[in-house]
C-alpha cells in the first residue's frame, strides 16, 4: 500500500459564502457536515493512516525572511491505498465540498525519501 496526502482546499470566496449564512443555518450545516464527516471517516477507517486536522494561519519562510500569507489549505488527511486513483475515489462526494464551504480536495502520493 502507498500513502497519500489529501489536502482540503477552500477559497476566500467560499468562506465568505459560509460566513454570510445566518447563524442558525450555518450551525445546522456545520452539524450535518460533522456528522457526515464522521460517517465518511468510519466508512474509510481502514484506509486512514492519520485523520489530520484543520490548518491554521500560514507563515512563509524564504531567503527574504518570514511573512504572513493566506493560502487555500484548510486541513489534511493521510490515507493509504493501492493507487492514486483509489485514494482519490475515497474522497468522492466528501462533506468538505458537499456540505462545508470547501472547494476541492487534492490527493498526492507520499514518495520515499531519496537515500543519502
Amino acid at each position: 500500500m502507498k500513502e497519500f496526502l489529501a489536502i482540503y482546499l477552500g477559497s476566500a470566496a467560499a468562506m465568505d459564502r459560509w460566513t454570510s449564512l445566518d447563524e442558525a443555518t450555518r450551525q445546522q450545516k456545520e452539524k450535518a457536515g460533522m456528522e457526515a464527516w464522521s460517517q465518511w471517516a468510519k466508512a474509510n477507517e481502514k484506509a486512514i493512516v492519520h485523520p489530520g486536522t484543520p490548518i491554521g494561519k500560514t507563515k512563509r519562510i524564504s531567503a527574504q525572511g518570514i511573512t504572513d500569507i493566506r493560502n487555500e489549505i484548510g486541513a489534511y488527511t493521510l490515507v493509504q491505498a493501492e493507487s492514486q486513483e483509489a485514494a482519490a475515489k475515497l474522497f468522492e462526494n466528501h462533506p468538505h465540498f458537499m456540505l462545508f464551504p470547501g472547494d476541492s480536495i487534492e490527493v498526492m502520493e507520499c514518495l520515499p525519501m531519496p537515500k543519502m
